[in-house]
C-alpha cells in the first residue's frame, strides 16, 4: 500500500492536475520528450449483445483533430487524432446512442473539444471537464451551460498527479456548489489511502476504471475489498465499470475482469455506470470495442440491471433527458 507521504509525493508532477494551482508548467515544451501512443482498433466488431435504447457510454474521449483542437504542450503523451466523426461511427457500430466525453490530459484545460461535440449532439452528449484554480466562477458556469456535469482529477504519476490537495478541496467545493460531481482516477494500490479523503468530500464522486484493480491479485485482494466497502458504505460513491483491458492479466476477451465488475454491480446496482474508454489511451493491449460490449451481459445477466447500468443510472447522474 502506498504510504501517505509517497502518495503526496506522487501528486507533484506535470499535466492537467498540476495546473490546479493555476496554470504554468515547470517544464518547457521544447524540452519535453512526449511519448506517442497507439490509436484504437479501427476494425470495430458488431457486438452480439444489443444494448437497450438510450444506452450511454459514460467514459469516452475525443482527441483533436490537433489542427483544430491543439494538444497541450505539457501533455504526458501524444495520441493520434480520434475526432468526432470517428467517435460517432464507433457508437453507431456498437449500438450506443448517448455518450459522456471525458476531456483527457492531452487537451489540458481547453475543454472546447468536448463542448463543441456536445453542441452538435442534439442532447445526446454530456461532458467531464478539466479545470484549474485560475478559472473563475463565470468560467465554470459557462462550462455547465455547455453541457459539462463534472470535472476530473487524475491522481496518477504518469498523468502528473495533483500538486496541492488544498486546491483540490477548494475546487471540489466550487463545483459542488454548481451541482457537478467529481471524477476520480486513482493510482493502482491507493484505494485504502483515499477512503477517508473520498468519504469527506461534500459531493458525489465517481471512481474510474473499477478503481484500477488488478485481476491478477484476485477477488479477495485488500484493495478491492476496500473499494467494495467504500461503495457500500458511502452513498456518494459511484463506480465506472470500465477498463477490463487495464485490469486483465489473461488478455482478450478479458474474462478475468468479469468477476470484479459483477461484484461491483451487485454491490451497488444503483451507483454503477458503464463505458468503453475509447480510444483507449495508454493500454498494454488494445481492445476491440465490440468485444467490450459483449462483456456487459456477463457483468449483469439480468436485463433490468443492464438497463440501470446503461440507461437509468447515467441519466440520473449526468442529467440526461430520460428515454422512454
Amino acid at each position: 500500500m502506498m504510504l501517505r507521504r509517497e502518495l503526496l509525493a506522487a501528486m507533484t508532477g506535470l499535466g492537467v492536475a498540476s495546473a490546479l494551482a493555476a496554470g504554468g508548467s515547470p517544464l518547457a515544451a521544447e524540452d519535453a520528450k512526449i511519448p506517442a501512443i497507439a490509436g484504437p482498433d479501427p476494425a470495430t466488431k458488431t457486438p452480439s449483445y444489443k444494448a437497450p435504447p438510450g444506452s450511454v457510454d459514460t467514459h469516452t474521449h475525443i482527441f483533436g483533430p490537433a489542427a483544430t483542437y491543439p494538444f497541450s504542450p505539457t501533455r504526458p503523451y501524444t495520441p493520434p487524432d480520434a475526432p468526432l466523426e470517428t467517435f460517432r461511427a464507433l457508437h453507431e457500430k456498437i449500438g450506443v446512442e448517448r455518450a459522456v466525453i471525458v476531456n483527457a490530459t492531452v487537451h489540458g484545460t481547453d475543454n472546447r473539444v468536448v463542448t463543441d461535440a456536445i453542441a452538435q449532439s442534439n442532447g445526446n452528449y454530456k461532458g467531464v471537464a478539466n479545470v484549474n484554480a485560475a478559472m473563475s466562477d463565470a468560467d465554470l458556469a459557462a462550462l455547465g451551460k455547455a453541457g459539462i456535469c463534472a470535472c476530473r482529477f487524475p491522481f496518477l504519476r504518469r498523468l502528473g498527479g495533483v500538486g496541492d490537495m488544498k486546491v483540490f478541496r477548494t475546487l471540489v467545493d466550487r463545483v459542488a456548489a454548481i451541482g457537478w460531481h467529481v471524477d476520480i482516477y486513482l493510482e493502482a494500490g491507493t484505494i485504502q489511502e483515499f477512503v477517508p479523503i473520498l468519504k469527506a468530500l461534500p459531493v458525489t464522486y465517481v471512481i474510474d476504471h473499477m478503481g484500477t484493480i488488478s485481476a491478477a491479485k484476485g477477488i479477495d485482494d485488500a484493495e478491492f475489498k476496500a473499494l467494495l466497502d467504500l461503495q457500500a458504505s458511502d452513498d456518494k460513491c459511484w463506480v465506472k465499470i470500465t477498463g477490463p483491458e487495464r485490469a486483465s492479466a489473461s488478455g482478450p476477451p478479458f474474462h478475468d475482469a468479469v468477476p470484479f465488475a459483477k461484484k461491483l454491480i451487485d454491490n451497488a446496482p444503483d451507483r454503477v455506470i458503464w463505458g468503453t474508454d475509447w480510444p483507449h489511451p495508454n493500454v498494454k493491449i488494445m481492445p476491440n470495442d465490440g468485444d467490450l460490449v459483449d462483456l456487459i451481459p456477463l457483468y449483469a445477466p439480468d436485463p433490468a440491471i443492464q438497463r440501470k447500468l446503461l440507461v437509468s443510472n447515467p441519466e440520473r447522474l449526468f442529467k440526461f433527458a430520460p428515454k422512454a
